[in-house]
């Protein structure tokens, strides 16, 4: 019996919704995150830029280099394409089954772990065939343990094929232990570069010349990390084969990345250094600050010695206009720098505020003039000032 509540249903049962949301992996979130911080701070430095007024090649140039090598330190720790490989083949998509699907395969590796991709063409259930997955191997265990939770969840065949090759040390397949340790290797590198990068920007905003100096290392621990890299993959490379094809591995983009970055930090420290050298204090700091800081020993050895030939002349010039001068004690001399007031203006007719704290007003002594005695000697004058105290006494001569 069909009634108001069995509408939209087949047979009374219940409503089927057979929209398919499900969606596999587009983007690693730790990248984008990254990405999303240094492109803020390059957007932010470019706004900025116009208010800089000079030494703008040099600071557009170290901003854009420092910020770019940054970036591609972060992306290249937690990225998943130093060594990749990707077909079309025809296969299974479960074990022991002889339905055969074309697929496309797409192996990524990164210093630790490996994304697995398979996703189905031209299949009526393609939308549905769409996997990202990721296997881990930070400790030596890890990727058997991953690989027998892949097994437990039903893996589509492809995944899971692809996937034994990397189980660490086990049935003989020791893919993953090299390329574990690869990875290893360069993570250090990696983190170490990072710190030079820190202080490498410290030092260009305080003494370029030594911010140059770790450019340089910085470029060589990327360039290092590359090589190291390269010499520590599987002497036999890695080939897989599934139904006639096989997929072989080549170098990703994060490895030529950090190649390049390396490359141009290595190129961009050696010239500014070598334009140091040749032309002494030719950089200033990216804030504009004069070069000439107390922090770099030859501008302090060359600052001391030009103030003692300027001492000197004006000691010379000094005894040439006031020869007097010379034969002061170190206390006079003390005393006539400390009562100087060169930097107050004082105009006609006034004094200056020290001194008026020690000025007295012009006196109001008379001096009567001096009378002859009868012994032909003059007397001793006598001061008196009206209303004072001294008017009928003689002030006593001091």
């Amino acid at each position: 019996m069909k009634g108001w509540f069995d509408a939209f249903r087949t047979d009374g049962g219940p409503t089927l919704y057979n929209f398919n949301n499900r969606t596999a992996v587009t983007g690693d979130v730790t990248i984008i995150t990254f990405l999303t911080i240094f492109t803020t701070l390059y957007v932010a430095f470019l706004i900025i830029f116009p208010g800089i007024r000079k030494e703008r090649f040099t600071t557009f140039s170290t901003v854009s280099l420092s910020i770019f090598t940054g970036a591609t330190i972060l992306i290249a720790i937690y990225g998943s394409s130093w060594h990749v490989a990707n077909m079309s083949v025809v296969s299974t998509y479960r074990a022991f089954s002889k339905e055969k699907l074309p697929v496309n395969i797409g192996v990524y590796i990164g210093l630790n772990h490996v994304n697995i991709t398979l996703q189905a063409v031209n299949h009526s259930h393609a939308s549905d065939i769409d996997y990202n997955e990721r296997f881990w191997w930070v400790s030596i265990h890890e990727m058997g343990i991953s690989f027998k939770e892949s097994l437990e969840k039903g893996l589509p065949h492809p995944i899971l094929k692809v996937a034994e090759y990397f189980t660490t040390g086990q049935e003989g397949l020791a893919w993953g232990a090299q390329y574990r340790a690869a990875g290893y290797f360069a993570t250090i590198m990696l983190w170490t570069s990072f710190t030079i990068w820190i202080l490498m920007n410290l030092m260009l905003i305080v003494v370029p010349r030594y911010g140059a100096v770790l450019m340089t290392t910085c470029g060589l621990l990327l360039i290092a990390t590359c090589c190291g890299y390269f010499v520590m993959l599987p002497e036999t490379p890695l080939v897989i084969r599934m139904e006639g094809s096989k997929l072989e591995f080549r170098f990703g983009w994060t490895y030529w990345l950090v190649l390049f970055a390396g490359g141009v930090c290595l190129l961009a420290g050696i010239i500014i250094t070598a334009v140091e050298i040749i032309y002494p204090h030719s950089f200033s700091t990216i804030l504009e600050v004069d070069y000439d800081t107390p922090y770099d020993r030859h501008i302090i050895i060359e600052d001391s010695r030009g103030r003692r030939a300027q001492k000197k002349n004006m000691n010379a010039c000094s005894r040439l206009e006031e020869p007097e001068v010379s034969h002061q004690s170190l206390g006079s001399r003390i005393l006539r720098r400390l009562n100087s007031r060169n930097d107050e203006v004082i105009e006609p007719g006034k004094h200056s505020a020290y001194e008026k704290e020690f000025y007295l007003e012009p006196s109001s002594w008379r001096y009567p003039q001096r009378k002859s005695s009868e012994n032909g000697r003059r007397s001793t004058p006598s001061l008196r000032k009206e209303g004072s105290k001294y008017s009928n006494h003689q002030v006593p001569m001091w």
